[in-house]
């Protein structure tokens, strides 16, 4: 029988008799929110394949979306195109559901550099990476709670959820499951531990490690941070408790238990040796067809690579970029899918996608630049072609695992309307009373002048100002134009990173600019309440910087601000324009009406700034002098001189600091700051790398 048949009636026996979500919340529903979510929740049980929640900015959709899944009581995915606002979306429905299952499944990578050739410069660059072990067990958690059979689970993810990982079945028939009573050999035990790759260690235990002391064996299982204690009475479990392991005070205690492997790649010995002899079948085929088109060094380069992988599956069970024949330890046929997070689901499962105009178009473009990559490798004879068989879904792949789909979005793409067929569940109103900016159209002639004089009035009453542009070469010289004027301004271009965007946003709202001029300066989940104005040159030039949803989602920057407007430099209106003013006035009249009626007047929201680490170098995105406070759990080195004076010791003992920091950060799912001083790692690397040679 299919493993998905299997699953899914697994889970539907276990249905009911469980528990059910329950949602922890001082409050309660308000203003539009209930209307949404009770048309959401009727949506869900016609069975309607596709919905849109369209919320505005602030209007609370991550609240509306748990009410949703508590109403519904089914498993959950969340996906969210960028891996910080996904760790946001972690902690909040986390809060909501202390007592279910709310998983974390995104990249483990804190560092990646893929596997790829450079035929033109004839550049190999070796697959470089490191692994975050914290995010490690946090995806394994997700899929053993899946594979549980339990229904009140949500796990929230990223785009990494579409790329391939075990075949769940083979991760399903390695769950070892043990109960009081039972007689069970301990020898046997410890095998099937070692075959669902925990490793034994009976000095010190870590994740995924067990240790045997006498008649008890203390597993530190892979997805938690307590020990999992199994005692015996000669052959027979006599007790199953979960452990401290810093206090070894007993937790828990259990009459039955289901331990998950130690990884999401399982595979038995008979599969791996049938995988062995099909890789040297395939090596044979493929060096023999390099050899016919005279291409010798292709041929001897695959048979050695290959070889050699082969040589160490054998002795290790493992190699070097052993996710390139992931064919075929799955048993799949060329060509065919790999599996992914979605496969662990059961059938009915709800997906919520956050905001869907930026995370439906990045699913659709993961497999294309994936292919492009590994295209070069297999046609110059660095791996086998069923290295392209590990990849990412196609998008039709992705539409087929689906189930019901909520969209979540302030500016639905085309797509996502198109999928639910027009009807959009509207969330418009604030709790704050915010209502959207108000909008103006204003000549172009003279814009800079009329703008200018805008900007002065905001910084009389403390307030700050974005500007829009459509080139560099504009937002330079308009910064040069304000900062003549005595304005303290900044620019953001193609090439100011995203660390160090978050400390220009920063900057802004500390006062130490009162404008920020840039080419594109909208971005999902960019939180900026002390900005009362967007100023948008050149409005009226239509195109991808001046589409409807990018002057939206562009004027909603403004929207956290009582006195927020934005103002359209344009000498006419066009399409986009006129599409954005009419939405805009259209939420403007029901957030007013809302306000009347129930006697609300907006308030500003208060948000506190987010505390980042930061460089003691000059930076030059900077126009004006700014004191940035450093952290004293660890100051980043490289940008500080002393580091110039440094032996290639103490930058080891530096680098190792640094990495530390990072994998708290991590830890933490702070994944700015872990950005930050991933980048800080890379130039200490660099830095000793150039000294080293030096003295060589």
């Amino acid at each position: 029988m299919p493993f998905c048949v299997i699953f899914n009636v697994f889970s539907l026996l276990l249905h009911f008799g469980m528990t059910q979500f329950s949602l922890v919340s001082p409050f309660q529903p308000t203003g539009d929110q209930p209307q949404a979510i009770r048309q959401l929740v009727d949506g869900v049980r016609r069975g309607d394949p596709a919905q849109v929640l369209l919320g505005v900015t602030g209007s609370g959709k991550t609240f509306t979306m748990a009410n949703v899944i508590a109403e519904v009581g089914r498993p959950t995915l969340i996906l969210s195109h960028n891996k910080t606002l996904a760790a946001q979306l972690y902690r909040e429905m986390k809060a909501f559901f202390p007592h279910n299952a709310v998983e974390y499944y995104v990249s483990y990578y804190d560092y990646y550099q893929p596997e790829a050739y450079i035929p033109s410069t004839d550049t190999y660059i070796e697959k470089d990476l490191a692994i975050n072990d914290e995010i490690d067990k946090l995806r394994l958690a997700a899929t053993s709670a899946l594979l549980s059979g339990r229904r009140d689970v949500i796990v929230v993810c990223s785009v990494s959820c579409i790329y391939g990982m075990g075949n769940p079945a083979a991760f399903y028939e390695s769950v070892i499951r043990i109960r009081i009573g039972q007689t069970l050999d301990r020898n046997v035990l410890l095998r099937k531990l070692l075959d669902s790759l925990y490793v034994r260690n009976d000095v010190s235990l870590s994740r995924g490690e067990v240790r045997v002391k006498g008649d008890t064996l203390d597993v530190a299982l892979a997805y938690s941070d307590n020990l999992l204690r199994i005692t015996y009475w000669g052959d027979e479990i006599e007790s199953i408790e979960e452990i401290d392991p810093e206090t070894m005070q007993r937790i828990a205690q259990f009459d039955e238990y289901n331990i998950y492997p130690a990884n999401l790649f399982m595979t038995s010995k008979e599969a791996q040796e049938q995988a062995v002899r099909h890789i040297e079948d395939d090596l044979a085929q493929e060096v023999a067809r390099f050899e016919q088109e005279g291409r010798e060094l292709e041929a001897k380069r695959l048979h050695e690579r290959v070889t050699y992988d082969v040589e160490m599956i054998r002795e290790l069970g493992h190699c070097s970029g052993i996710e390139n024949y992931s064919r075929y330890f799955d048993g799949r046929e060329a060509g065919t899918r790999p599996f992914c997070l979605l496969d662990f689901f059961p059938r009915d499962f709800l997906m919520f996608i956050d905001e869907s105009h930026v995370s439906v178009p990045q699913i659709g473009g993961m497999y294309g630049g994936d292919r492009a990559r590994k295209t070069n490798l297999v046609h110059y004879g660095f791996r086998l072609e069923a290295a392209l068989d590990n990849r990412p879904l196609k998008f039709e792949e992705f539409q087929a695992l689906t189930n019901q789909i909520i969209y979540v979005s302030a500016t639905p793409a085309d797509y996502e309307l198109a999928e639910a067929e027009g009807v959009v569940v509207e969330q418009l109103i604030r709790p704050t009373g915010l209502l959207d900016p108000l909008i103006e159209v204003r000549p172009r002639e003279h814009e800079a002048d009329d703008l200018l004089e805008e900007i002065l009035q905001r910084i009389e009453v403390g307030e700050r100002v974005l500007v829009t542009t459509l080139s560099r070469r504009q937002a330079e010289e308009f910064s040069a134009y304000l900062e003549r004027s005595g304005i303290r301004s900044c620019y953001i271009h193609y090439e100011v990173d995203t660390m160090e965007r978050v400390q220009i946003m920063d900057a802004l709202r500390r006062g130490d600019y009162d404008v920020l001029v840039g080419v594109n300066l909208l971005r999902e989940g960019l939180d900026l309440p002390e900005v009362s104005l967007v100023g948008i040159l050149d409005a009226d030039q239509e195109g991808f910087l001046r589409s409807r949803t990018t002057l939206t989602q562009t004027i909603g920057r403004a929207a956290r601000h009582v006195h927020g407007k934005a103002i359209f430099y344009a000498d006419r209106i066009t399409q986009s324009m006129a599409q954005t003013i009419e939405e805009t006035n259209h939420r403007r009249e029901v957030q007013l009406r809302y306000n009347e009626e129930h006697g609300i007047t907006p308030h500003a929201v208060r948000k506190e700034l987010a505390q980042t680490p930061l460089s003691q170098g000059e930076d030059k995105h900077r126009q004006a002098t700014v004191d940035y406070q450093m952290p004293t759990s660890g100051p980043l080195q490289a940008a500080d001189p002393i580091t110039e004076q440094m032996t290639p010791q103490q930058l080891r003992k530096t680098l190792d600091h640094t990495r530390r920091l990072m994998q708290e950060a991590a830890k933490k799912l702070d994944f700015l700051t872990a950005a930050q001083y991933r980048d800080e790692l890379l130039r200490l690397t660099s830095l000793l790398d150039e000294r080293e040679d030096s003295t060589s």
